[in-house]
């Protein structure tokens, strides 16, 4: 089953490649908006895709929606097109990189933390010294000593993976479980989510794969998909629901190409 459903994934990217939807002018620029206003959105931001294309080209707040969601979006693109330039050079996944990236997206909403364990910045990528939950509640996160060690075993893994994936879905489900990982150790107070989807984004770019979107709509599923695979300890259930956003966002470029173009040999009189 999960053979087909790969085989209908890498046909659909070929399909997509084929009409050349990424060589429209600025494809690529108002795909990365959307990835933007989705990954904020799962944390809280009720800005949309109009939103942020109008912060980011004309400068524009949206009206009566809170400041820091437009700080967010503009933060989380500074971090993807430092991203983007970094797969360039494929510079390789290491603690001090991850911390880059986690930085970026907290410039202007981090502060400076002080708990028993010490202080720490947010504002620097610095590893949380404090306990974490998930929401009132939740459960507990990995206890903060141990997440230098783990980060440093997580990025070891997966340098030495990268070398040997070679496949379409080795590739994309390696970007995926960096990303399931990485939600785990939570190594940070604030701004894991976004750090793990623009971490599984960098090694999609890395890859020059199509970026996968997580949709704003199925976050619920999406965070029971995270939570399942922590409590039992296995990753299919995140694997399946990402292979799902990732069929669901080249079905839509897709669709949305070809009513384009339907629209266009259309004339009006």
């Amino acid at each position: 089953m999960e053979h087909a459903v790969w085989q209908e994934l890498e046909q659909l990217y070929q399909k997509f490649k084929k009409l050349g939807i990424s060589e429209a002018v600025d494809y690529d620029k108002y795909y990365l908006y959307s990835l933007i206003t989705h990954s904020t959105a799962i944390e809280g931001s009720t800005l949309t895709e109009l939103d942020t294309q109008l912060l980011f080209d004309e400068g524009v707040t949206a009206k009566g929606k809170p400041l820091v969601y437009h700080l967010m979006n503009e933060d989380l693109k500074q971090a993807y097109e430092l991203a983007e330039a970094e797969s360039d050079r494929l510079v390789p996944i290491t603690p001090a990189f991850l911390k880059t990236l986690n930085a970026t997206l907290m410039r202007t909403t981090g502060s400076v933390h002080s708990v028993t364990g010490g202080s720490f910045d947010s504002l620097k990528g610095d590893f949380r010294l404090c306990g974490v939950t998930a929401g009132v509640g939740g459960r507990s996160y990995m206890n903060y000593l141990k997440v230098p060690a783990k980060i440093d075993e997580f990025c070891a893994i997966l340098q030495e993976k990268q070398k040997s994936v070679g496949t379409f879905r080795e590739q994309y489900e390696l970007s995926f479980n960096a990303h399931l990982n990485l939600v785990t150790i939570h190594p940070w107070v604030d701004g894991n989510g976004r750090t793990a989807r623009l971490l599984m984004n960098y090694i999609q770019f890395c890859n020059h794969l199509f970026p996968t979107k997580i949709f704003k709509e199925d976050r619920e599923e999406y965070i029971l998909s995270l939570r399942q695979c922590q409590d039992e300890e296995t990753n299919q259930p995140f694997l399946d629901f990402m292979a799902g956003q990732l069929k669901k966002s080249l079905s839509m470029e897709i669709k949305r190409f070809k009513d384009s173009q339907k629209k266009e040999s259309s004339f009006m009189f």
